[in-house]
């Protein structure tokens, strides 16, 4: 059983990270646009953050069990049609769909280990097991990802999901429990609607805002203000209703509120940071999918260890120390590549995403600890939910904000090239991925030209990136230092909250 359920969060945790590796193949095959590449990586994310306080409370009423099977079936299905995506929008479209399928089948999870592992002792040993699975999916996922890019094409880190969902559809349907949910909770359609929107409408215009000149701009900020506007009119709607998606009254409480800033904010650094450092030791320092997901393994492994360090950690120094100190190393292991150009640093790169890996995990941890020390136990619930959210949604920002900030800077900062057609130019300045797509394509010495220019203007934007992040993540530090209290009760003994509130949380 628990087999089952921690297979079925390999698949989620994998499928997250898997993607980063395969953006030049992808790019090369699809063509996509800046905004459209954006949107293949982070929509999973986007649609995943709102949809699990959906589905959650869906399999609250209906019962769990059906929704693992039904998320089965739509994640394979969704898989089956990225694999084999002709063009972006497709491609999108099923990503999204695999976002749907993995909100489905996250919360469950979860809550049937709750149910079936009744013993404290050994719920406490199954939901260990279950953070270290999580932490396994996210480390190797870009390494997955670079041997089946490597050996097949990139829509294999898709199909690869069909044949083991095949093989575990009818073992769920034989293990897992029956559960028949209670038709007394309510499920507020409008509320569902109205958050799911608000973010997609948000992320949206965030995109458009950057890639879409002057001419784009101002539908951009409408589109922008109406996702704003539906978030604001959830949150209200939240404090009306007897049972609401989101514990919103929890934000009153200080630590809680910090707490959650920075799990949006780490995790916001962190997975935006990923994509574009991805593309950076492919088509910058020229290493093949398989080295970059093997040089990438350094940060999920640091990650693996902060998690395991970070219960000892916040004995010793204390909450405030702990998380504004995760932060700060975070932000630390970042600032030398600033200083980076196409230029090896194997060492230093090494120690850099060990770094980072460590310090957000640590943070993280510590987050977690002040948001759940700050609940009351009768509202514990309802915090972990919105720790979640914060965890999904901060990746998918990460993504669509520092994914366009890296955009608005390589475009202007790609040289025209003698011999090369204007509309290849434009091409070239969507994305370095496409710029290395268009220098195969032109080949000789204008294409040699071209791609020297596009790693540069890179490099460029790259530095720009890092230096957002770097501030996000001391700003971020530097209020947990102000605001938090120096401990709390939990953060002395973290092993004093109940066992299923001690979750890890991964880089994703």
């Amino acid at each position: 059983m628990l087999a089952l359920l921690c297979f079925s969060l390999l698949l989620i945790a994998v499928d997250a990270t898997v993607l980063h590796i395969a953006v030049p193949a992808l790019t090369a095959a699809l063509e996509p646009s800046a905004v459209e590449l954006l949107w293949i990586i982070d929509i999973y994310s986007l649609v995943v953050a709102p949809l699990l306080l959906t589905f959650g409370t869906l399999g609250d009423r209906y019962g769990k069990r059906r929704f693992v099977l039904a998320g089965y079936v739509v994640f394979g299905v969704a898989s089956l049609s990225a694999a084999f995506a002709a063009d972006p929008v497709t491609l999108i479209l099923s990503r999204a769909l695999l976002g749907v399928g993995g909100a489905m089948i996250m919360p469950a999870t979860l809550s049937i280990i709750r149910q079936v592992f009744t013993d404290r002792r050994e719920r406490a040993i199954a939901l260990g097991v279950w953070s270290a699975v999580a932490a396994a999916g996210a480390a190797v996922g870009p390494l997955v990802g670079g041997v089946l890019v490597e050996h097949f094409w990139w829509g294999a880190v898709f199909l690869i999901n069909v044949p083991l969902l095949a093989v575990a559809l009818p073992l769920a349907v034989r293990l897992l429990p029956r559960s028949h949910g209670d038709p007394r909770r309510r499920w507020d359609v409008p509320s569902a609607v109205l958050s799911t929107l608000g973010i997609l409408f948000l992320a949206f215009g965030l995109k458009e805002a950057g890639h879409g000149g002057t001419a784009g701009t101002a539908p951009a900020l409408l589109i922008m203000l109406a996702g704003a506007g539906l978030l604001v009119w959830f949150t209200a709607r939240q404090r009306r209703l007897a049972t609401p998606f989101l514990d919103i009254g929890l934000f009153a409480q200080r630590g809680f509120a910090i707490g959650v800033l920075c799990v949006l904010f780490a995790v916001f650094a962190l997975v935006g940071l990923q994509l574009m450092l991805a593309q950076y030791l492919q088509l910058v320092l020229g290493d093949s999918p398989l080295q970059a997901g093997a040089r990438m393994l350094p940060l999920m492994i640091a990650a693996i260890a902060g998690g395991l360090c970070a219960a000892h950690l916040l004995q010793r120094f204390g909450l405030r120390a702990t998380l504004s100190g995760g932060l700060a190393l975070a932000g630390l292991s970042l600032a030398p590549t600033i200083a980076w150009g196409a230029e090896q640093h194997p060492l230093m790169l090494c120690l850099c995403f060990a770094g980072i890996g460590f310090g957000v995990e640590v943070a993280l941890l510590a987050a977690s600890d002040t948001i759940m020390a700050s609940a009351p136990e009768s509202r514990a619930g309802g915090a972990a939910a919105i720790e979640e959210t914060a965890y999904e949604l901060g990746a998918g920002l990460g993504v669509a904000v520092l994914g366009t900030v890296t955009t608005v800077v390589y475009a202007p900062s790609v040289p025209a090239v003698p011999g090369v057609a204007a509309a290849a130019m434009g091409q070239a300045r969507e994305s370095l991925a496409s710029a290395a797509h268009v220098a195969r394509e032109v080949g000789g010495p204008a294409g040699a030209s071209l791609m020297e220019g596009a790693r540069t203007a890179f490099v460029t934007a790259l530095h720009t990136t890092v230096l957002v992040s770097v501030a996000l993540l001391a700003v971020t530090a530097l209020t947990a230092l102000a605001l938090l209290p120096r401990r709390t009760g939990a953060a002395e003994d973290p092993g004093s909250r109940p066992a299923e509130l001690q979750r890890e949380h991964l880089p994703s």
